[in-house]
Order: C-alpha cells, then sequence, then structure tokens
C-alpha cells in the first residue's frame, strides 16, 4: 500500500468572515511566533510552526504580524524547541517586545516546487472531494498527520466528518489546479 505524501505547512490565514483565505492577494503561511526578548541586543525567541525551520535563515525576508510586515533575519539559531532569531532593524529588547506573540509567516508563492505526487498541505486545505462517480463527498478540511500516513479529513455537505487515509487505494486522483481530488470511499463508510 503506497502512500500519498503531503508536506505540513501551516495554513494560511482566513478572512473570519468567510473562513477562506482573502482572494487577491497573496497567500502568506505561518512559520514561527515570535514569544520574549531574549538578551540586550534584540535577539527573539520564536515558537517554531513549520516542519521545515531549516528554511529559515539569515537574508530571508519574513512577514511579521496581522499587517504581514515585511522584515528580514539577520539571524537565527537553535535554543531549546524554538529558535533565537534577530530582525532587521531591532536592536534592543524594548523593539523587540513590541513584537511579542506576533506570527511570522513566509509567501507560499516562495515556497520550493515539490516532486510530482506530492504536496503542500495548504494545497489540499479547500479541494473539493468527489467520489469515482463524480459525486461530491465534501471539502477537505485539515490534514492529519500520522506515521502510517496522512489522513485526510473531510467535511460532508451534511456537516459530518469523514477520514479518510492518504493512501493510493483511497485518493485516486489530486489536481490541485482545478481545486478537486478523486476518492474510492471504503465500503465501511
Amino acid at each position: 500500500m503506497k502512500r500519498r505524501r503531503s508536506i505540513p505547512t501551516d495554513q494560511p490565514p482566513v478572512d473570519s468572515s468567510t473562513g477562506s483565505p482573502a482572494p487577491g492577494g497573496p497567500v502568506f503561511l505561518a512559520v514561527g511566533r515570535l514569544r520574549r526578548p531574549h538578551g540586550v541586543k534584540g535577539e527573539m525567541v520564536m515558537e517554531v510552526l513549520t516542519g521545515f525551520p531549516e528554511r529559515l535563515h539569515p537574508g530571508k525576508e519574513v512577514y511579521v504580524g496581522e499587517g504581514h510586515q515585511p522584515i528580514r533575519l539577520v539571524s537565527v539559531r537553535p535554543h531549546d524547541k524554538a529558535l533565537l532569531v534577530s530582525l532587521a532593524g531591532i536592536e534592543n529588547p524594548e523593539e523587540a517586545g513590541r513584537y511579542r506573540n506576533a506570527l511570522v509567516f513566509v509567501r507560499a508563492a516562495d515556497l520550493p516546487p515539490l516532486p510530482e505526487g506530492e504536496y503542500y498541505h495548504h494545497e489540499l486545505i479547500g479541494m473539493v472531494v468527489q467520489n469515482e462517480d463524480g459525486q461530491v463527498v465534501g471539502e477537505l478540511v485539515n490534514v492529519l498527520e500520522t506515521r502510517a500516513n496522512d489522513v485526510y479529513e473531510i467535511r460532508t455537505p451534511e456537516g459530518k466528518e469523514l477520514l479518510l487515509p492518504a493512501v493510493e487505494e483511497v485518493i485516486l486522483n489530486v489536481n490541485p489546479g482545478q481545486r478537486m481530488m478523486t476518492v474510492r470511499v471504503p465500503e465501511w463508510y
């Protein structure tokens, strides 16, 4: 049984009135949360929210806070289960403290492409899921990571939850361009 591979990324921020990403603008993905100043030179502890912290490196432009303020990373180093980061223009604990609890984002468009058959989680969230006969099963609302394979959480039109393992026998086709996934719903559902 071959598993389908999806790569974790945090979901893009959503419009609270519709529950959907804001239309027209770039999609931003949360990769961290700034917690507290560390030391006297403006460094901050950043909680890691990405599966790829190695992509956060000095010189990388990130976007901070709800307004997605662009700021360049000056330094990044491991600190326990977090990272210590310094941001351009922030040189003391007082300046760093203004960013306490702010989310740190990257642009989805800046993510490296994945090999054929692999998808970032944010590319799958919101897809219409249909069965082999073309009937709508629901919408993919979440990707659960397990040791064996990912599990796709589908919300049916009736509001029920359907959990499908991300394996070739169940996930027949993924079409990111059409935002459509075709599945074979197991008989036990």
